[in-house]
């Protein structure tokens, strides 16, 4: 592989998801993000997902795009949204190039669903289109407790090569604000985006 050019990155779109998983705040902020770096993502959202962007953050599930707009339409990038139910989406097929997915932040429904090959909404046939194409599948689950099938789901995953980020924020940072702490797990995920950011303060060790 050559080395990795992030203003090639940017010529082949992002696939973003948000479910129904509590955290919907993990995936907006990542959306703004990428969209103040000047990419652009296709993204989907699942009905449940809506539910929870209502309930944790107050937007209105009712009117769809215009709450898109209003939270995305002022960036440098664009993003192009899809119904859950658009099987006929380009993002459907793999023949559309993109540069991977993330699902910030996946429920474990979601997470079971793509783990054992189902694809009954376009989420999940995005997610599978990432595993067959062999392209970047990166998920942030938000559950606790886990029980072994949780556990069994993600593994199942890993062994194919997905990259599993719970959200489990790090406080070696010293985190000062509830946005702190969403932005170091946003960060994380951009990391294995191979997406350059300074949200967060990287450890360098210390001194006795």
């Amino acid at each position: 592989m050559g080395e990795w050019d992030e203003s090639q990155a940017r010529e082949r779109p992002w696939v973003v998801g948000i479910t129904g998983a509590s955290g919907a705040a993990y995936g907006v902020r990542l959306c703004e993000e990428m969209l103040s770096r000047g990419y652009h993502l296709h993204l989907v959202i699942t009905d449940s997902g809506w539910r929870v962007l209502q309930e944790e953050l107050g937007w209105k599930a009712t009117h769809r795009k215009e709450a898109l707009d209003q939270a995305f339409g002022g960036f440098t990038g664009k993003f192009t949204y899809y119904p859950i139910q658009d099987i006929g989406a380009t993002i459907a097929s793999g023949s559309f190039r993109t540069s991977g997915m993330v699902i910030v932040p996946c429920s474990m429904g979601t997470l079971a669903a793509i783990a054992h090959g189902q694809s009954d909404n376009l989420l999940e046939r995005a997610a599978d289109v990432m595993l067959k194409e062999g392209r970047p599948l990166i998920l942030m689950p938000r559950e606790t407790p886990l029980h072994a099938i949780h556990l069994e789901n993600m593994l199942t995953l890993a062994k194919l090569g997905v990259r599993v980020a719970p959200a489990m924020p790090g406080f070696y940072h010293n985190p000062q604000s509830l946005d702190e702490m969403i932005g170091f797990m946003v960060g994380k995920v951009l990391d294995m985006m191979q997406i350059d950011h300074e949200i967060y303060r990287r450890w360098s060790g210390t001194h006795e």
